[in-house]
């Protein structure tokens, strides 16, 4: 089919969240290629379906994507757009990233129905968020809080903040911008507390590797700063054998002058131990990022996040059937 004539099928997860996304990758492909014919087609993740279950036992890899990745192999679908953060860091055959675009702010935020910041939240105060890492990074900072389990979509989350169920959430920024949901945001939280997922902040297209039609049109929406940065901070959580429910954060900024500054922590789950480092180095290409922050995870590993995952991975139950490879 000639690709002037070509429908270029787009899967999405249903979410408001997950449809904003998908409309950005849409209207960035119209900005490049006017008269583009898409079909935009919903796809409901285990993830999606499972709402009362913690994140952890529903599984650790492909919570949020596998079944848009079995469109794309099945070929019902020709893009798959995901949230960066939730891709498991090895691609599965015959797929590949087509395109990273453009990130958004990375950082975490507290979401509160009345002003407060992390520092003056009552002892014992009611904290919500489903993510390990963001129960191990608070739980370091404020011991005394009561970090409870929050599942469904952003606006869900919040409501539940705002009903007064919970004192407060963390949730990521990117995505309360982009659903108009900053009303409530109390404080962005420093990096220095919270480090965020790898990945944060960035929207990510997948495609068969084999569709060179697609893989040339989305060439135009990848973002290389934003690709060296995250490909770093999935090197070095793929290197810890880290999936999107291990309390692993890192964070990839890229100076003017093309310097790599990557910063990751390992947690323990109460928070009570944590390895953290940094490091910077000049980065060229998307081969240098991944080395780059496999050769900090492996620094990670040697000083003790090793023992830390080992004990997390000891403690979480193993996951329910639905949850299964």
């Amino acid at each position: 089919m000639p690709e002037a004539d070509r429908r270029f099928r787009i899967g999405t997860r249903a979410s408001r969240l997950a449809l904003w996304q998908t409309q950005a990758v849409i209207d960035a492909l119209h900005a490049r290629r006017p008269g583009l014919l898409v079909e935009r087609v919903a796809i409901s993740t285990i993830g999606d379906r499972i709402t009362d279950v913690p994140l952890p036992r529903i599984g650790d890899k492909g919570v949020f994507t596998r079944e848009l990745e079995d469109g794309l192999r099945e070929a019902t679908i020709d893009l798959a757009v995901h949230s960066l953060k939730d891709l498991p860091t090895e691609q599965p055959h015959g797929l590949a990233l087509g395109a990273v675009l453009e990130r958004d702010d990375p950082r975490d935020a507290l979401v509160a129905s009345s002003p407060t910041d992390l520092a003056i939240l009552a002892p014992g105060a009611r904290v919500g968020t489903s993510s390990l890492r963001r129960q191990a990074q608070l739980l370091a900072a404020r011991p005394d809080l009561d970090v409870r389990d929050l599942r469904g979509n952003v606006p869900t989350r919040v409501d539940t903040v705002l009903s007064g169920d919970l004192d407060a959430a963390v949730l990521a920024l990117a995505g309360l911008k982009r659903l108009d949901l900053t009303g409530h945001v109390r404080e962005i939280l420093s990096t220095q507390v919270m480090l965020p997922a790898p990945g944060q902040g960035a929207i990510a297209v997948q495609v068969r590797a084999d569709d060179a039609s697609v893989l040339a049109l989305l060439a135009t929406l990848d973002h290389a700063p934003t690709r060296l940065a995250t490909s770093a901070e999935r090197a070095l959580l793929g290197h810890l054998e880290g999936g999107c429910q291990v309390p692993v954060g890192a964070l990839a900024v890229i100076s003017a002058d093309g310097v790599m500054t990557l910063e990751a922590i390992v947690a323990s789950l109460d928070g009570r131990r944590a390895v953290r480092r940094s490091a910077s180095t000049r980065v060229g290409s998307e081969e240098e990022a991944v080395a780059f922050g496999r050769g900090l995870g492996e620094q990670l590993l040697a000083d003790g996040a090793h023992g830390i995952l080992g004990e997390v991975r000891r403690t979480l139950p193993s996951p329910l059937p639905w949850g299964a490879a």
